[in-house]
């Protein structure tokens, strides 16, 4: 591949066509299904996914294969297949589904009106992860247009992601022959440390989430009445959290939901470290003077990897407070969201969670833990050294810097799934929420430059794939 020549042809395609698709499709409240009950009816899903697979047949790939496959009751998956002119097979994967638009967007910016300032687009899902097929469009376009054969290429956009991904394992299983026996999958929904070279996301943390609940009365009675005979359930909450977190550190209480870290990822953090320094919690924009959890850069990226952490995302049972009134509440509930390192079974965790949630409640209030499904985390296989290589030769070529490795702190339940699935695999997960970015949170945007030159590193990666 020669760079400049892919580089004009990428950012070409990028400012004349992509951007103005991804400007449409931000329009669209195309919500997961978790968080759009009426998704199916609603027809936004649909929308999001013929403006997908309209702009794809635009590019009139030659010999491939295009077409919207629906399996019943399920989101839809795009389906593009493309000829290979030597051996070998590559999975690429997105999303189009979005999460809830959230509240907090600053003046003139909004979930589902785009704007486009400074190289951003601001707007919900371009980022997270609507970008992700017309990238891997162009950087196939980018191959064939230097004339350089690459293996056959599948790429799968599912619907279902920000749900968990309930309905992928349905359609890898019904399409299996088409999609083949992946020798690469390429995954362009996952996070960068800096904008200034192509990272490697080498692990992924899994998930937990439930309603710790508490009752201690039949209905809200006079505080001045009953506080100081009967326990407030704010209070009680508040000493069942105490024994799953240590409310001074944050470290997790539950010894379960811990694993070693390998030597391999704890030298990935270090490096990581150096290149990025304060970045790494500069960049969540702290008010006043919030400092962060520790003072050294590694522990922090380990955090945010290797360890659990547990917050708190919702509350009920706690009024408005223009509707506060000395009223002793008949209960709390607050939504738990538990990030678990690689390796820890989601299914064992959420058991010993609740066990230390549940067991010998304080006054002998009532107390239920009502858990979702947990999501496994993900560690990559060992890097193969052509795609090492591809991968250093890439960031160099576009960026002027060698590439990075670093875990993520979110989940992918579409990583493990392949991983077991297709275990000699070569895997190169990558993305471009990097900082502010702010991935299912309010002034979401696509780092535009950024986005161009990583859609040319991964080009340059399915031209090195060896023969």
């Amino acid at each position: 591949m020669e760079a400049a020549t892919t580089r004009k042809l990428v950012d070409t395609l990028w400012d004349d066509s992509i951007v103005p698709a991804l400007t449409d499709y931000i329009r669209i409240p195309n919500q997961s299904p978790a968080y759009d009950k009426d998704w199916a009816t609603a027809g936004h899903m649909d929308r999001a996914v013929e403006l997908a697979r309209a702009w794809v047949a635009e590019q009139a790939i030659p010999k491939s294969k295009l077409e919207v496959v629906r399996l019943p009751g399920r989101t839809p998956l795009l389906l593009l297949e493309v000829e290979g002119q030597r051996p070998g097979t590559v999975l690429m994967y997105g999303h189009l589904d979005k999460q809830p638009p959230f509240t907090g967007w600053n003046p003139g910016l909004g979930p589902w009106e785009p704007v486009y300032r400074d190289g951003k687009l601001y707007g919900r899902g371009g980022a997270d992860d609507g970008y992700a097929v017309f990238a891997s469009v162009a950087a196939i376009k980018a191959l064939q247009a230097q004339g350089v054969p690459h293996p056959r290429i599948v790429a799968a956009i599912e619907c279902s992601e920000e749900s968990g991904s309930p309905d992928l394992p349905a359609y890898m299983k019904a399409y299996a022959e088409r999609i083949g026996e992946p020798d690469l999958v390429v995954c362009l929904d996952s996070g960068a440390g800096d904008y200034e070279r192509l990272w490697a996301t080498t692990s992924l943390r899994g998930l937990l989430a439930g309603d710790l609940r508490v009752d201690v009365l039949k209905h809200g009675v006079h505080s001045g009445d009953c506080s100081g005979v009967m326990p407030s359930s704010f209070r009680v909450i508040r000493q069942l959290l105490d024994r799953i977190e240590d409310a001074k550190t944050g470290r997790v209480l539950v010894e379960s939901l811990h694993v070693p870290v390998p030597e391999e990822r704890l030298a990935q953090a270090r490096h990581a470290a150096k290149v990025l320094g304060d970045a790494v919690w500069s960049k969540f924009a702290p008010v006043g003077g919030t400092r962060p959890m520790n003072e050294d850069v590694t522990e922090l990226i380990l955090n945010r990897t290797w360890r659990p952490t547990v917050s708190y995302t919702g509350a009920e049972g706690l009024p408005a407070l223009g509707n506060a009134g000395s009223v002793l509440r008949p209960y709390t509930t607050v939504r738990l969201s538990v990030r678990i390192p690689p390796h820890v079974d989601p299914r064992r965790a959420t058991a010993d969670l609740k066990a230390a949630l549940t067991s010998d409640p304080p006054y002998g209030a009532k107390v239920t833990f009502d858990a979702e499904d947990g999501a496994w985390g993900w560690e990559a296989p060992a890097t193969a050294p052509w795609l090492d290589a591809a991968m250093n030769a890439a960031s160099e070529a576009h960026f002027g810097k060698p590439y990075a490795a670093i875990g993520e702190g979110g989940t992918i339940p579409f990583m493990p799934m392949l991983t077991h699935q297709f275990p000699k695999a070569q895997f190169l997960i990558t993305g471009v929420l990097g900082p502010e970015s702010n991935a299912h949170g309010p002034n979401e945007f696509l780092h535009v430059p950024f986005a161009k030159r990583l859609t040319a590193c991964v080009a340059d990666v399915l031209a090195a794939i060896p023969a």
